[in-house]
């Protein structure tokens, strides 16, 4: 094939739809350019035991580049910021692609519903930094407690609010009760870590909503298990500094807590504006970008979006849901589409093979929904941890989190406490008249 006329296929975003769709692409006479802002693929899933100090960055994440080296796939750390649909071509900040085929798996982000200035106060978790930060607050949370002495404000240090009971929220709430009533409960001298309350605040009626009722339930029921005080139909109003203000029926409550998360929502990244700004493609109310069958735009069969970005709503009553094995299906039928299209031919319409729904909440603790069973306990949590081992990317990190995992099953330890970046987090207590010399002074604010 001549320079002149080898197809050219650009993928932006790195993440699950975006890498399969790469690695897809592999046996296909294509020249293909992966473009991502970071030069690493993120295993999301397990993002969360980043953030409570069970595993490391490095331990859930693989070089793009390491990936795909022995691919046909060029790997540019950059960033789409517009598109020239009828140029065929992405406009990043360092350059000017041109392609014959676009896939865009950009994903999304957090979701504050109109109340963006609750984002300092409230961090979300879909990045490695969001993780870190995370940590860094819980940790930080209670070596503050362990030098306040007034009990009021040592409890807000103790209180965590997780804003949201969808699997990110629950899973980070029953990590969070581990950490405090097993992991800590021998480390300080002046708190029990087992008095924290790890608060869940759900606005539905049921943690879990996209589950089954039943596995809802007792989903809840090894929440409250751990330590983890459940509160549906609980609304948040307002977050100002440590307090968070929620509506439950008539009543309306203000939470003290140092430690406020959000998992409540996701919106579509910038690029779904991007692409119905440049196509006229429709969003939805979250921006997420309207998709044919065939997953590719209505007036533009050479751009395909894929992912969390993609509003699938071809199958089912409802459009597919925003998790991993989506993004990985997807990614694969479009390099299976192109690789027909090239030689004249087509495929039928995107059928997502739905193996069930898997949420974890605790050690020996999760729900599976198989579609032909539903079940809880160890044997769910047995059948999470092979399937999130399975989809590791690379071998070392499977073997690496299969170890971390079989120690801290043992040890109920977490070798990955560390506070990084400034250690600081606010605390009520008076600084002593003492003058201390300046290398020695610490500052301890929000």
């Amino acid at each position: 094939m001549t320079e002149q006329s080898t197809h050219r296929v650009v993928i932006v975003g790195g993440g699950f739809g975006g890498l399969y769709a790469a690695k897809a692409f592999s046996r296909i006479p294509v020249e293909i350019t992966l473009i991502d802002k970071r030069n690493f693929h993120l295993f999301q899933p397990l993002l969360y035991q980043v953030a409570t100090g069970t595993l490391s960055p490095a331990d859930i994440s693989s070089p793009l580049r390491g990936i795909l080296s022995n691919k046909n796939v060029q790997v540019l750390m950059d960033e789409v910021i517009d598109l020239d649909p009828q140029n065929q071509q992405v406009i990043t900040r360092g350059s000017e692609l041109s392609y014959n085929t676009l896939i865009v798996a950009t994903g999304v982000s957090h979701h504050y519903f109109g109340n963006e200035h609750w984002k300092s106060t409230a961090p979300g978790l879909k990045t490695v930094e969001d993780a870190l930060e995370i940590r860094r607050r819980i940790f930080l949370a209670f070596e503050a407690a362990e030098q306040e002495t007034d009990p009021d404000k040592r409890q807000a240090f103790l209180t965590f609010v997780i804003v949201g009971a969808g699997p990110t929220g629950v899973e980070l709430a029953g990590a969070i009760a581990e950490l405090a009533y097993n992991t800590l409960k021998h480390d300080f001298r002046n708190i029990k870590t087992t008095e924290a309350k790890i608060l869940l605040l759900e606005g539905m009626d049921r943690v879990l909503p996209p589950y089954p009722a039943d596995l809802s339930a007792k989903a809840q029921q090894s929440l409250e298990k751990l330590g983890v005080t459940v509160c549906p139909s609980t609304k948040v109003t307002d977050i100002t500094g440590d307090i968070v203000t929620t509506v439950q029926g008539d009543e309306t409550q203000h939470i003290a807590s140092k430690t406020i998360l959000w998992a409540a929502g996701v919106k579509a990244s910038e690029m779904g504006q991007v692409l119905a700004n440049r196509t006229g493609a429709a969003l939805d109310r979250a921006g997420r970008v309207m998709v044919e069958p065939d997953l590719s735009l209505a007036n533009h069969s050479n751009i395909f979006v894929i992912g969390d970005l993609a509003h699938f709503a071809h199958q089912g009553e409802r459009p597919l849901p925003g998790v991993a094995p989506v993004a990985m299906q997807q990614g694969q039928y479009v390099a299976r589409l192109l690789k027909q299209q090239l030689k004249g031919e087509t495929l039928p319409p995107f059928k997502y093979e739905d193996a069930g729904s898997l949420a974890v909440i605790g050690q020996n603790a999760a729900v599976a929904d198989l579609g032909f069973i539903k079940f809880s306990g160890p044997l769910a949590w047995f059948v999470w941890i092979f399937a999130h081992i399975f989809y590791l990317i690379e071998y070392d990190n499977k073997l690496i989190v299969m170890l971390q995992w079989g120690w801290n099953y043992f040890t109920r330890n977490r070798g990955a406490r560390l506070i990084t970046g400034e250690a600081t987090l606010g605390r009520a207590t008076e600084p002593s008249n003492r003058s201390l010399p300046t290398e020695a002074k610490t500052t301890v604010q929000v």
